[in-house]
């Protein structure tokens, strides 16, 4: 039996788990994020500093968070159905306005960005309060309030004022907040479908990669040549080699323990795992994208100190996610990726120093030197987990 079948009667909208998958509405959901994603690459490409990538971090960790808890609710509720459609269609118009103002987050689109966002996140209260009937779960509703209603406000306070490291601290108090509130309050109550819930956060992995390929084309500025052709085909490998690393074996092992979990223990894999884990991985490609867009753009010229940190970096921050998603987990540790991850901050500073293009070659043959290692290293698990996956 699922979770849902043990624990407590489904309310009013609320779905069995037992077989629930991604439906449509979750998918042109995304789509939003996908351009969001798209604009905190570019606040941090036309601001290629320490202060651009603090910038870009903060935001994409709102966004993330805004994200995740819609995952969580349409993990929980049919959303596709009667007003909760219609409610959703309105958080993607939200979101599309916050989306628009990413690249002047922290300038002069600051308030337009927080205000949109808090409506999205407000909305999120909303739309679980009412279509769900469950005492439990209210409670917990009523709980994820308690830092879900002020974190937003506190973005819009910052909205409206003018200094600029003032700002950032008063974002920082405001996301601090929310992520705290699932941590302090906690999330009985509630209940996870594992099969969906992985299902969701792997494509929104793969819209993130997504990104790192778009970045390839944003990059181009000038006539193809050599360089350029040969840049974007390392970017190409050092993208399916982070896609290698998540969806060859670890996600599988990942979601077949959580679909083995049961009660409570189900729902802290769900947020530690996902809601949190993830993050490092998502700001990772991100950062990636950024790194490849510069690499194309100047493949002759040694990388800034900025792109250089945001390719190597993000390469680092990726298998960080993954090393903490396997401890959590299973409490062992990832050796070939945590020695990838300092190599990877070890090329900082290398990456400074030679030219754009070599400095890609690295990295492509970074990311792709770990895929061969656990390819030889452990084929003949691979091919059981894949097997019995499959």
């Amino acid at each position: 039996m699922s979770v849902a079948e043990t624990s407590e009667a489904p309310g009013q909208g609320v779905v069995d788990d037992s077989d629930k998958q991604v439906a449509p509405l979750e998918l042109f959901f995304d789509l939003v994020f996908v351009f969001a994603l798209t604009q905190v690459t570019e606040l941090m490409s036309e601001n290629p500093t320490w202060e651009g990538l603090g910038q870009g971090m903060l935001v994409l960790a709102a966004l993330w968070w805004c994200w995740g808890a819609y995952a969580w609710l349409t993990n929980y509720i049919a959303a596709d159905e009667g007003l909760e459609r219609l409610l959703i269609f309105g958080v993607m118009g939200a979101l599309l306005i916050a989306a628009l103002a990413v690249p002047h987050a922290f300038g002069d689109d600051a308030l337009l960005f927080a205000i949109a966002y808090a409506l999205a996140r407000w909305l999120h209260i909303f739309i679980w309060a009412e279509a769900n009937q469950n005492v439990d779960t209210g409670q917990a509703i009523v709980r994820l309030a308690r830092t879900a209603l002020p974190a937003p406000l506190l973005l819009i306070v910052a909205g409206l004022i003018d200094d600029g490291t003032t700002r950032a601290v008063i974002w920082i108090v405001a996301l601090a907040i929310d992520f705290a509130g699932p941590l302090v309050f906690g999330l009985r109550g509630l209940r996870v479908s594992a099969r969906h819930f992985a299902e969701r956060f792997g494509l929104i992995v793969i819209i993130a990669l997504g990104e790192s390929i778009v970045a390839i084309g944003a990059g181009v500025t000038s006539d193809l040549d050599a360089g350029i052709i040969v840049a974007a085909l390392l970017g190409v490998i050092v993208s399916c080699a982070l896609w290698w690393a998540y969806f060859d074996v670890w996600s599988l092992i990942t979601e077949t323990r959580f679909r083995q979990a049961r009660g409570y223990s189900r729902i802290l894999i769900a947020r530690d795992v996902y809601s949190y884990l993830h993050l490092p991985m998502i700001a990772g490609v991100v950062l990636i994208a950024l790194g490849i867009k510069k690499t194309i753009g100047d493949v002759d010229e040694p990388l800034k100190t900025a792109p250089a940190v945001a390719l190597f970096g993000g390469i680092a921050l990726y298998y960080a996610g993954h090393i903490g998603i396997r401890w959590r987990m299973t409490h062992t540790l990832f050796h070939g990726r945590v020695v990838a991850v300092v190599v990877s901050v070890a090329l900082i500073p290398v990456a400074r120093e030679i030219d754009a293009l070599p400095a890609m070659a690295l990295a492509a043959a970074l990311t792709s030197a770990v895929i061969l290692y656990e390819v030889l290293r452990y084929a003949e698990d691979r091919r059981r987990i894949r097997a019995e996956a499959h």
